[in-house]
């Protein structure tokens, strides 16, 4: 069982993000949906450790960070925190989608 330190390290940038937000600028909406997000990415990354191709729970939460940080940025032009997090929650899909490749390939 392979421990997935790039998944708890994504999930601890999520929540650190949210708690950052709500410390520079008071948003209680960056609070909790960083450490939801965060959260649900850690658990995420525990099933992954449990279980390589358990990976539906990261999928949804990097792809739904991507989306709405994508957003975000676009809107503001500024990198910090949306543009970051988009390229963050963006290189988390590449991994998983790769990794999913590798057994794949494995398989055959």
């Amino acid at each position: 069982m392979a421990v997935d330190w790039i998944g708890f390290s994504y999930a601890a940038l999520v929540s650190a993000g949210g708690v950052v937000g709500y410390a520079k600028a008071g948003s209680v909406t960056s609070l909790v949906s960083g450490l939801l997000f965060g959260m649900l990415a850690a658990v995420g990354a525990y099933l992954t450790s449990e279980n390589p191709r358990n990976v539906w729970l990261s999928v949804v939460t990097a792809g739904t960070l991507c989306v709405v940080m994508g957003l975000r940025f676009l809107a503001s032009w500024k990198f910090i925190p949306a543009g970051l997090m988009t390229l963050v929650s963006l290189l988390i899909l590449v991994k998983i989608f790769a990794g999913m490749g590798k057994m794949e390939s494995h398989k055959s």
